[in-house]
């Protein structure tokens, strides 16, 4: 079989292979809020996160493009590195981004797939070829999307909680907990559909990118093969489940009631779906953690368990540069095979 090929092939797999992992390892994010609090039972709301995932993800390739271009610009990435190495990259970066959320997830750490991954191409393309290789204008747009929406989503989601607390201020507790758990059952699939606009759409974006370096495809359009096939990786991966993520999310930032789970979903929800508008690819678990964290702070400070916030913190901070490293040895290592 051609090299070039069987190259390609790999890197189909392990796209695959990496959003089916993402459906278990991120989608939980979307989710935990309704699980905590009781709204639907942790298999329901598995199942229900499965399908919006899907529907969400064959719906929109925005993302995908950039993903496809504005990393690394894949029209010239063999010209810089020869006609293999461009697809040895992205396969070096796939390995890379899957073994960090495999750790991950392994531990229960809600850490961003989106950071990994951006960070693995940057890495394996910068071991190939130099820093010369990334398209820094694109780069640069990508990690301030990844830097400003945790930020925003912080600030939603405690303006969300602070309107919450002003409207209902004279509701009987136990009916508004009790209408917040049927509402959540609406808003955990609008989180789930908003996940499903962007994080699979990352997958799609690096299949097209291998496809190009490999001479197999010829424009930035996302094929419908490709889309499909994201998709339902990413729904199969989502109806496994991540019950350690969304134990971590669900409980150990802060204790989370129904009403606090609506503004958390609601908050997150927007900001995604308005990157995914604007064709900016966002770590949708920064996003819903920083939601979080942000209505446990409109709600009452002390309750948000900061301790834990800054683990997870810690972990966004490292994940880039981590991936970027060990992209780059697994880029060594196949270059003696390749």
């Amino acid at each position: 079989m051609d090299t070039i090929l069987l190259i390609t092939i790999l890197v189909v797999i392990f796209a695959l292979v990496f959003d089916f992992i993402n459906g278990f390892h991120d989608t939980a994010n979307a989710i935990a809020t309704s699980v905590s609090t009781r709204a639907l039972k942790p298999r329901t709301a598995v199942y229900m996160a499965a399908v919006m995932n899907f529907i969400g993800a064959i719906t929109f390739v925005g993302v995908a493009k950039a993903l496809t271009k504005d990393i690394v610009d894949p029209f010239s990435l063999n010209s810089y590195i020869g006609d293999t190495t461009g697809s040895v990259v992205i396969l070096a970066a796939l390995l890379s981004a899957i073994t960090w959320n495999l750790v991950t997830w392994y531990f229960g750490i809600p850490s961003s797939s989106s950071h990994t991954l951006i960070g693995s191409v940057a890495g394996a393309a910068i071991a190939a070829a130099g820093f010369n290789v990334l398209n820094y204008s694109g780069f640069i747009k990508i990690l301030q999307a990844l830097i400003f929406s945790p930020l925003l989503a912080f600030a939603g989601g405690f303006l969300m909680m602070s309107l919450f607390k002003v409207l209902f201020k004279d509701m009987n507790l136990y009916r508004t907990n009790k209408g917040f758990r049927t509402m959540q059952i609406g808003t955990a699939a609008l989180q789930s559909f908003t996940h499903g606009t962007n994080d699979a759409q990352k997958a799609m974006g690096i299949i097209t990118l291998a496809l190009i370096a490999g001479g197999l495809h010829h424009t930035d359009d996302i094929p419908f093969w490709v889309r499909f096939a994201a998709a339902l990786a990413m729904g199969l991966g989502t109806s496994v489940g991540g019950y350690k993520i969304i134990k971590t999310v669900g409980g150990k930032i802060m204790k989370i009631r129904p009403v606090n789970g609506v503004a958390a979903d609601l908050a997150s929800a927007s900001i995604i779906f308005g990157a995914t508008l604007i064709h900016l690819p966002v770590s949708t678990t920064h996003v819903i953690s920083s939601s979080i964290m942000g209505v446990g702070t409109a709600h009452r400070v002390k309750g948000v368990k900061w301790g834990m916030a800054r683990k997870i913190v810690t972990t966004w901070v490292i994940t880039m540069p981590i991936s970027a490293v060990m992209a780059a040895a697994i880029y060594y290592i196949l270059s003696l095979f390749f």
